[in-house]
């Protein structure tokens, strides 16, 4: 009985593993490069203004 304990802790452990990457990788809501893309923008105009002053 002790044997069978032990073969059912990896078993276990192997379930619950699969179901936890079934959970991180499911589908989430792509948000696009379009925030990224403007706060990239308001970096280089901030960074051209800094510069244009010398």
């Amino acid at each position: 009985m002790a044997a069978l304990a032990w073969l059912l802790i990896p078993l276990v452990a192997a379930i619950a593993a699969g179901l936890w990457g079934s959970w991180a990788n499911r589908t989430r809501k792509v948000r696009g490069d379009g925030p990224e893309l403007d706060g990239y923008a308001r970096f280089r105009e901030a960074m051209e203004r800094s510069h244009s002053g010398m």
